[in-house]
């Protein structure tokens, strides 16, 4: 079960902070309703997994992961700056890419290396298939950028 907790914290960790990039990139894409309101529907959305992440580290005797990590903290500020220099919406678009990206891969080197109970490795799963789905959105909207 210690694996489980420790992947489950590992991925809630990043899972925060994604939920809080795309909070951020809502303040960013003020001028576009539409995309503001995918932005806040996908936080949710993350915020839910989180729950669902923590709910089931409790479950396990564990302690849940409450805080987003300082890559994550960097990742949102460099977000801020850059978005002085460009257009905000491209700007948050890409930072919502390389984020989504990261925790894909995340999830999937957890899967690969720990050996998880079948309720860890269906949440895992789910965020996983999450992050792809928020890679593929992040994608099609820098074609149309």
């Amino acid at each position: 079960m210690t694996h489980d907790i420790d992947a489950l914290n590992s991925v809630t960790e990043t899972l925060i902070d994604s939920q809080k990039g795309y909070a951020k990139c809502c303040e960013v894409v003020d001028d576009s309703y539409a995309l503001r309101s995918n932005f806040q529907e996908r936080a949710q959305k993350r915020l839910n997994l989180v729950e669902e992440f923590q709910a089931e580290v409790r479950t396990l005797g564990g302690e849940p992961e409450t805080n987003g990590s300082v890559v994550g903290k960097a990742h949102r500020a460099w977000t801020s700056f850059t978005t002085i220099f460009s257009d905000d919406e491209k700007a948050a678009v890409e930072a919502i890419d390389d984020g989504e990206e990261f925790l894909a891969e995340k999830i999937e080197h957890v899967l690969a290396k720990e050996p998880l109970q079948p309720r860890t490795r269906a949440l895992l799963q789910k965020a996983h298939a999450d992050a792809r789905d928020g890679e593929r959105f992040a994608d099609a909207l820098e074609d149309v950028l």
